[in-house]
C-alpha cells in the first residue's frame, strides 16, 4: 500500500478491492494502460470500499474500478438513489463524487451486482424462488457474508430494512470467495452473498433468489480516476481506459473469473491473454 499521496509523479497508482474479480479487472486495465505508453504502480487487494474509497479520495491510489450503484451510495453517504437504470445510476455516481477531485469515466457494459443464493437442495426443501420467500423461514436460517455486508444497505442491512429478514445467525465469511462457497456447500450457512459474475454458481448448482423488491441497483463496472491524473497525462489515457471498458461485458468478467479460478492460474497471464483476444 502506498504510504503517501501519489499525485506528483508520472506513474498511475491502480488500486483494487480485496476480492479476485477486482484484482483481475484492475490487472486488465493496468496492462492496457501500460500498452498505451503509461507507467503503472499496482496496489491490489487493499481491502473493502471503506478502505479503498478514502485511499482514492486522499490520493494514495489514483485509479479504481468501481461498481456504480454501490459506489454512488458510498460516496454520497447514503443520499444517492441508484436504480437498475444504468444511465441514471451513472449520473447518481457523478453527483455523488461532485466536489471531490475524481472523474467517473465511461462505464463498461459489465454488471456485477450482489446476489443472495442457496443450494438447490435448500431451494427445493423450502420452496424458495424469491428473496421475499425467506420471510417465512428466516428465523431458522444462517446467513453468511463478508464483514462489510452487515452494515451495507445493498447487503444484509437492506435485507433487514426492505425484506424484514431476521436470520437465526449471521457468520462472517469472505467476499464471495472460496470460504463462502465452502460454507454453502457444507451447510455451514443456508443463505450467502455472492456476485452475479461468479463463474462457479452454475457448476455448483447454486440458486440465485430473485430480488423481487428491487434492492439491487445497476452495478456497471466504472473507472474512477483522480482528476489531476487526467489533466496531467491527457486524453490518451482516457482513450486507453475507454477502449477496455467498451469490451468488458458481463460475460467477459464471468470468463475472467472462471479463468482465475483454475488452480495455479496467474492473474497477469489471464489478463494478458484476454487482452490479446479482444484486440482488433
Amino acid at each position: 500500500m502506498p504510504t503517501g499521496p501519489q499525485l506528483n509523479d508520472d506513474v498511475i497508482t491502480v488500486g483494487s478491492f480485496d476480492f479476485a474479480e477486482s484484482v483481475v479487472v484492475a490487472e486488465v486495465y493496468s496492462q492496457a494502460i501500460e500498452a498505451a505508453g503509461f507507467k503503472v504502480r499496482r496496489a491490489f487487494a487493499l481491502g473493502p470500499r471503506e478502505f479503498v474509497g478514502p485511499a482514492l479520495s486522499a490520493g494514495l491510489v489514483e485509479f479504481v474500478l468501481e461498481y456504480a450503484g454501490t459506489a454512488s451510495e458510498f460516496y454520497s453517504v447514503g443520499r444517492a438513489e441508484p436504480s437498475d437504470d444504468v444511465v441514471a445510476t451513472h449520473a447518481e455516481l457523478e453527483r455523488a463524487i461532485d466536489g471531490q477531485p475524481l472523474v467517473a469515466l465511461n462505464a463498461a457494459p459489465a454488471q456485477d451486482a450482489n446476489t443472495f443464493v442457496v443450494t438447490q437442495a435448500t431451494a427445493e426443501r423450502l420452496h424458495l424462488k424469491f428473496l421475499s420467500d425467506l420471510g417465512s423461514v428466516d428465523d431458522k436460517l444462517k446467513f453468511g457474508g463478508p464483514p462489510e455486508c452487515f452494515s451495507r444497505q445493498l447487503c444484509l442491512a437492506g435485507l433487514v430494512d426492505m425484506y424484514g429478514l431476521k436470520f437465526h445467525d449471521v457468520l462472517t465469511l469472505d467476499a464471495g470467495g472460496p470460504m463462502t462457497h465452502q460454507a454453502l456447500n457444507e451447510g455451514v450457512v443456508d443463505v450467502a452473498l455472492l456476485f452475479t459474475t461468479d463463474a462457479s454458481m452454475t457448476d455448483e448448482g447454486l440458486v440465485e433468489l430473485e430480488d423481487d423488491r428491487g434492492l439491487q441497483p445497476a452495478e456497471s463496472i466504472t473507472p474512477l480516476l483522480r482528476s489531476e491524473v487526467v489533466e496531467k497525462l491527457g486524453p490518451g489515457l482516457v482513450t486507453a481506459i475507454d477502449a477496455v471498458s467498451a469490451k468488458l461485458t458481463t460475460a467477459a468478467v464471468r470468463d475472467l473469473n472462471g479463468r482465475i479460478g483454475v488452480s495455479g492460474a496467474d492473474v497477469a497471464s489471464v489478463a494478458s491473454a484476454w487482452l490479446s483476444e479482444v484486440r482488433p
